[in-house]
């Protein structure tokens, strides 16, 4: 290609003040301004504003979008550059350079005020000084600004205290321990903090710390139990988290008809009424059902029957209890010791000289042995003794206990 065919595909050249860098903010603002001075120039009235776009300004100076946008806002800062607000859906741009402004910024370049700028320290590769702008809102601040690194954030400060300790109500860090401890019990005994108890006791320490009131410290100076004074007693309830028998006991049944296992029976119930919300509606429900049924008590009465019916749930059971159910189990297999510790029995040093055999009436029943193992805590028990004692004659084959065979 020749070079004059060259030139001409380049098009027109733009002007550039390489001086102006330092009035302006940088190159962009420069080539920026002097194409608007120049378009502004051009018309026939010179307070008209220049409409143009992006596209134009781009086909003209060789600026992109983004480069446009950095020069805008730095002729704004420096007040050389107006803009009018235009229909956000169109390209369109009202711009006007303000020329007084700018022949101002001119005579402070040529003719520097000390109180405007700073004095720069001699260099070898004569670098200008940093420019500094005054603000008029702050008294007594001023903002640096830099072409290469902007406005600098302001320092933040933070008060570090050496030895930090929490300042709390407690009168030493002796009784914030026992506090901090007690909170700990506290969090494994009702299983709180999701497996970190001194995490929630960490919370609870925090917040009060920021000036916030605990009911536990309040009960731990008290000497009560954390957590007694914020017990509420519902109205199912015969003490805090102590429902009505017959009621609990009606909700169990509820899921035994449904076909759970007894164990996940009294759990669920337990939960639904432990459920202030769901509590209270079956509460409303189970006294209704017993409206109904006294009145067809009181009915049966009148009719001449002594012993009305009444659901099993009425009817008084007794506790159960560890101990009443060892006092079941040996009953049904004596031999077992269940009233002593299996553990202690297993942990027995084996005596040296030979023990005798037992008799027939010593040695318990396949039948006993295997009714007591059907229950997880009576399976664990016959496990041990038939494994502690091979006399009897006994193994547990498939979850069967039967008699050993001897070849």
């Amino acid at each position: 290609m020749k070079i004059g065919i060259f030139l001409g595909n380049l098009g027109n050249s733009a002007i550039y003040y390489p001086k102006l860098a330092k009035i302006t903010g940088g190159v962009t603002a420069s080539i920026f301004l002097c194409q608007l001075l120049q378009w502004q120039v051009q018309h026939s009235y010179s307070g008209e504003w220049v409409k143009t776009n992006s596209s134009e300004i781009e086909k003209v100076t060789g600026l992109n979008h983004e480069e446009q946008e950095l020069a805008r806002k730095q002729l704004k800062v420096r007040s050389l550059l107006k803009e009018k607000l235009t229909n956000p859906n169109t390209d369109t741009l009202e711009l006007w350079a303000d020329i007084d402004a700018f022949e101002e910024k001119l005579n402070n370049f040529w003719t520097p005020n000390p109180a405007d700028i700073i004095t720069p320290i001699s260099r070898e590769n004569n670098n200008h000084p940093v420019e500094i702008f005054r603000e008029t809102s702050p008294p007594n601040h001023v903002v640096k600004t830099d072409k290469y690194f902007g406005q600098p954030r302001q320092q933040i400060a933070v008060a570090v205290t050496p030895h930090y300790r929490f300042s709390g109500p407690w009168n030493s860090q002796e009784q914030l321990h026992n506090f901090q401890r007690a909170l700990e019990a506290y969090a494994q005994e009702r299983n709180l903090g999701f497996g970190n108890p001194s995490g929630w006791a960490f919370k609870i320490i925090d917040s009060m710390t920021k000036g916030l009131t605990s009911t536990f410290w309040d009960e731990f100076i008290a000497g009560i139990p954390l957590g007694e004074s914020q017990k509420v007693k519902r109205d199912w309830e015969i003490e805090p988290e102590v429902p009505y028998p017959a009621f609990e006991e009606e909700r169990i049944q509820y899921y035994v008809h449904k076909g759970e296992p007894l164990e996940a029976a009294v759990s669920k119930a337990r939960a639904d009424l432990r459920n202030p919300v769901l509590g209270k509606d079956l509460w409303e429900g189970f006294l209704r059902k017993c409206d109904r049924i006294a009145d067809d008590a009181l009915k049966a009465k009148q009719q001449g029957v002594d012993t009305p019916y009444l659901p099993s749930s009425f009817n008084e059971k007794p506790q159960i209890t560890k101990d009443s159910v060892m006092r079941k189990l040996g009953a049904i297999a004596p031999q077992l010791a269940l009233n002593q510790s299996t553990s202690e029995t297993i942990a027995e040093p084996p005596k040296l000289e030979q023990k005798e055999l037992p008799t027939a009436a010593e040695i318990p029943s396949i039948s006993s042995l295997q009714k007591a193992y059907q229950t997880p805590l009576g399976r664990s028990i016959v496990e041990q003794q038939i494994a502690a004692n091979p006399e009897w004659g006994y193994e547990i084959v498939d979850g069967e206990i039967v008699e050993s065979i001897p070849f």
